[in-house]
């Protein structure tokens, strides 16, 4: 049986930063507005946490189950190492979904927009079939375009909005900036296991746009994050562009992945580009907060 060291390893890849990051972003934004609500920026951050931790169980459950863990080049998952038992990670996932559902329903409770609840229960399936299921939109190459969509566009402009009653141009710009850096996240971990995606039959997006595809999708994705903050920048203030501290933070990065980085070169890109999205998020708060 998984110690609880295990258990936590076998949820923290890209948690903290996919999770902080949008609820900054879209809470700088309100601040900015003038609409910050503490309480209501709790509960998105426990919903964008509760999420990512259970999108991690998740992915570890249905990935090993499939046998696609099998020829994996990243740090060993808890069903495919062995570490627990598939019925308890798949209980982790159900937890922190049920972790992420209520929070979500404190934030439908306070607003009194009932609708939201379409939305939570859109970003629960969104996590639960990115593996699994019997046709994973992961394995589809999908699993980009629904993390830009829930990690960047819905989590941020929804923290605006569910404090503000109203998503401002800044809010999606800075969507896009974070969707961007967040897709940018998953681009690396596929490149880095693209040929053992390829073995197990998992036709991620690296999958399909091949090695040297996947290097120039990342790079533009760097590009997209950079014209987010600038158009952040555009619609509410020039401090704004303090986002850009990510930059130097990206330079290294993006020239391993351009320079050819395999195999486990691509953990360090991961961790980096990771901490890039929380610097991205706290500079264009910081910005904000001044203006």
């Amino acid at each position: 049986m998984a110690t609880p060291a295990e258990w936590v390893e076998g949820a923290r890849p890209r948690t903290l930063p996919a999770a902080f990051s949008p609820v900054i972003a879209g809470s700088a934004v309100a601040w900015f507005e003038g609409g910050f609500v503490p309480l209501l920026a709790t509960l998105a951050l426990v919903v964008a946490l509760a999420l990512q931790v259970g999108v991690n169980y998740a992915n570890d459950y249905s990935d090993g189950i499939r046998g696609t863990d099998a020829a994996r080049v990243g740090p060993l998952r808890l069903v495919g190492s062995g570490a627990a038992t598939p019925g308890q990670v798949k209980a982790a996932a159900l937890l922190s979904f049920a972790v992420a559902a209520v929070a979500g329903l404190g934030v439908v409770i306070v607003t009194g927009q009932w609708w939201l609840l379409v939305v939570g229960a859109a970003a629960i399936a969104a996590a639960w079939f990115y593996t699994g299921g019997p046709h994973p939109y992961g394995y589809a190459g999908l699993g980009e375009l629904f993390v830009f969509c829930f990690f960047g566009l819905v989590a941020v402009t929804g923290t605006a909005y569910i404090q503000l009653g109203a998503v401002p141009a800044a809010a999606w710009w800075a969507a896009i900036a974070i969707g961007a850096l967040a897709c940018a996240i998953l681009v690396a971990n596929n490149l880095r296991d693209l040929a053992g995606d390829a073995q197990a039959g998992k036709r991620t997006l690296a999958t399909r746009l091949g090695d040297r595809g996947t290097r120039w999708f990342f790079l533009a994705l760097v590009v997209l994050a950079t014209a987010g903050v600038a158009g952040v920048a555009a619609t509410s203030s020039w401090w704004a562009l303090l986002g850009l501290a990510m930059l130097p933070v990206l330079f290294g990065p993006t020239s391993a992945v351009l320079a050819g980085a395999a195999g486990r070169e691509l953990i360090v890109v991961l961790k980096r580009v990771g901490f890039a999205e929380l610097i991205c998020a706290i500079g264009l708060a910081a910005g904000l907060m001044i203006a």
